[in-house]
């Protein structure tokens, strides 16, 4: 392990997931934000927008991407929408780098196509990159050029079935996922949809049967599975800011049953840092996780024979975006996993 300072740079630092990086990384004891990158508001300091940062140390004043060294940075962190983040990202050539768009985590140009509405901003670069998962990416992402954070719906959903598919105790069919997430995780662009009247006291479904999650859920379900796996995925909007809370039922292997499948997800997360399995009979909630770069997960068997019930909880801007970019950075670089992610859930 390195004892040096890193220079990193984030880019769309004025948005909600570039803001909760900079939060994290500015009590980070190995890195200098040296860079931040927002167009829109440029010329302004970060506590300018967001005043809880005006007790923190100074940061850089807030510039047009093009304006930045990026040359100059260890690591680009880029916390733009896809599309703008890929087409900027594609010009660097030194600085490593972590996105935390959607154009990198899908392995194919095709399947982007198909799912973004247009080509792939930068098809060449797609071998280049690792899909960020942390706890099952910590082998590749030493030597990886480009980390693809994953987005907070997969995040929560992969972490739930990936020890069962991998065991061979979860069947590769029948998977359903519902899933509720805080308003933050649409993003901080003014739209109607997103309104306070619109939003309060209510809960609605959105993406039915199309959401953008689908492709890299299935992605890595399918490569964990060794075949090719289709999932029914219902997301939610509910009105909280930060949050996501899934329920996943699943068809167990023949034989299996909800109690080993348990034990499988207790054995493969039992030495991990940030992912837990409950208590038998603890639910997970999202007041578990709030603030925080942790994961709580627990396994119900169904009343219907041969099925059971995954509930997972993350906090969508932490684990499911900036906390698992800076746990990916921590990886990247050599340094210690859990560096500047020790906090623990905010409750109440």
């Amino acid at each position: 392990m390195t004892d040096r300072t890193f220079k990193v740079a984030v880019l769309g630092a004025s948005g909600y997931t570039g803001a909760d990086f900079v939060r994290l990384a500015s009590r980070h004891p190995r890195l200098e934000i040296a860079g931040l990158g927002a167009n829109a508001k440029a010329g302004q300091n970060m506590s300018d927008i967001w005043p809880h940062f005006l007790p923190l140390r100074p940061l850089p004043v807030l510039q047009p991407a093009e304006e930045i060294d990026l040359e100059a940075m260890d690591v680009v962190v880029g916390c733009l929408p896809h599309g703008a983040s890929a087409e900027i990202l594609s010009r660097i050539e030194g600085p490593r780098i972590i996105d935390l768009s959607a154009d990198f985590r899908l392995r194919s140009a095709e399947t982007y196509a198909d799912w973004y509405g247009g080509p792939h901003p930068a098809p060449a670069l797609l071998p280049d990159a690792v899909y960020g998962l942390s706890e099952f990416a910590r082998d590749r992402l030493p030597s990886a050029r480009i980390a693809a954070c994953p987005g907070c719906y997969p995040t929560a959903a992969l972490l739930a079935l990936l020890p069962g598919l991998m065991a061979d105790m979860i069947a590769p069919r029948n998977i359903s996922i519902m899933a509720l997430s805080g308003v933050t995780g649409a993003g901080r662009a003014a739209k109607e949809a997103n309104l306070f009247a619109e939003v309060a006291e209510a809960v609605h479904p959105y993406g039915l049967g199309g959401h953008r999650h689908m492709p890299e859920i299935e992605q890595e379900l399918s490569a964990a599975a060794r075949a090719a796996v289709t999932v029914s995925f219902v997301p939610h909007l509910i009105p909280m800011n930060r949050g996501e809370l899934e329920t996943i039922t699943v068809e167990l292997a023949p034989g299996r049953s909800a109690q080993e499948l348990r034990g499988a997800m207790v054995d493969r997360y039992e030495d991990e840092p940030f992912v837990h399995v409950l208590p038998e009979g603890t639910a997970p909630a999202t007041r578990m996780v709030r603030g925080s770069n942790h994961a709580v997960l627990n396994v119900f068997a169904d009343r219907v024979p041969g099925r059971a019930i995954i509930v997972a909880a993350i906090d969508n801007l932490v684990k499911g975006s900036s906390g698992q970019a800076l746990q990916n950075l921590n990886l990247m670089l050599g340094l210690p996993e859990t560096m500047g992610l020790e906090q623990g859930p905010l409750f109440p």
